[in-house]
């Protein structure tokens, strides 16, 4: 089997194709990435030893996906993966758009001309803002974080929403965010184009994912960015919600990403095909996290206390509580995470420690 990871050279794509290479040693791995991404070039040698194929090339440009090698399936791990993308005013619009949906588009036209399988990550970014927004929450009785509060949530419960999360049925109407339209854009696209040129498409909805050597920035790479400046007593914030820093996500490693990567591409037979095309990948309630909570964390592993700043006023597309319920990828593929969130902070914690130049690197000011 033959494979094409895009964004290969970075955090989810390196990781990917390292799992990969481990698992399936007779498969041919290939990548492409245009290395615009600061710290990226830091994975390029790492795979080059692993046996990964790399090309030189950007998904928005057509000429370089066209001169890319035939292969069974394309892995599409290339995006602006920002929520704040294109109006944070550090990229454009058109930018967001390009890279995002252009580029799964130039993706798609190379599967119909060669018949491969696509799988597509997308993001829980898909989910409609206003009513995540708006979700009733109540602070826990630790004081820590932000818990649902299930008398005032339980009439979304027949929406999508349930006390382990959002599930796919959730809205995805507007607003959702220029990147996450953009991303729900290239999940409707890449149905169609499945349906109406005849190659297979998976489309995993992933949460908040990290591990160490994620690039560190906050709209980004919370965990890393978070570790990785309170090791070095660089300034931090606790943004909205009364700048508590009460608001929870849940998180996972890439490389659980990989045991449902294959089989997803193992899935060939008639029965296989008709399984649900969409699913939610998180870390679930088990790995949920407050800032609060992280930030006490670091304080407990590097032993001196940093302080942080408050500023109460939410930033746009904020949202206080947002859990991604993957009961349906246990259910149609046997799929959980299997990295625990305290191994996720120890690993970046311990490549923090490692790499005194990391924020530097990959998140330049």
């Amino acid at each position: 089997m033959k494979i094409l990871i895009t964004g290969v050279c970075g955090f989810v794509g390196s990781h990917l194709a390292m799992t990969l290479r481990e698992a399936q040693q007779d498969w041919q791995l290939f990548g492409v990435d245009n290395f615009i991404r600061p710290g990226s070039e830091s994975n390029r040698e790492a795979l080059r030893q692993g046996g990964v194929k790399l090309f030189y090339g950007d998904v928005r440009c057509s000429s370089d996906v066209d001169a890319l090698p035939k292969v069974d399936w394309v892995i599409d791990a290339a995006a602006n993966p920002s929520v704040l993308a294109g109006v944070d005013g550090k990229s454009s619009s058109r930018q967001v758009v390009e890279h995002n949906l252009s580029g799964t588009i130039n993706l798609l036209e190379y599967c119909r001309r060669h018949g491969a399988g696509f799988l597509l990550l997308s993001t829980s970014r898909v989910y409609s803002i206003p009513p995540l927004a708006s979700l009733p929450v109540k602070t826990s009785e630790d004081g820590n974080r932000f818990v649902l509060s299930a008398k005032e949530a339980a009439a979304l419960f027949q929406a999508g929403l349930s006390e382990h999360g959002v599930s796919e049925t959730f809205s995805t109407q507007p607003p959702v965010s220029l990147y996450g339209a953009t991303k729900l854009a290239s999940e409707m696209l890449a149905l169609e184009y499945s349906e109406t040129f005849g190659f297979p498409v998976w489309i995993n909805r992933c949460g908040v994912l990290a591990g160490a050597g994620q690039f560190g920035r906050p709209d980004q790479g919370i965990l890393a960015y978070w570790i990785n400046s309170y090791l070095r007593r660089q300034p931090l914030k606790f943004i909205g919600f009364g700048g508590t820093g009460h608001q929870v996500r849940d998180a996972f490693h890439p490389r659980d990403l990989t045991p449902l990567l294959i089989q997803q591409m193992n899935a060939v037979s008639p029965s296989e095909k008709q399984r649900p095309r969409i699913v939610n990948l998180g870390g679930g309630l088990s790995n949920t996290f407050s800032l609060a909570e992280l930030h006490a964390w670091c304080a407990q592993r590097f032993g001196f206390a940093h302080p942080v700043a408050a500023d109460p006023q939410p930033r746009v597309f904020d949202i206080p509580w947002m859990v991604m319920d993957d009961a349906l990828a246990e259910h149609v593929w046997g799929w959980q995470p299997r990295t625990s969130l305290e191994e996720i902070l120890a690993e970046i914690a311990s490549h923090a420690e490692d790499s005194p130049n990391w924020l530097e690197l990959s998140a330049p000011l």
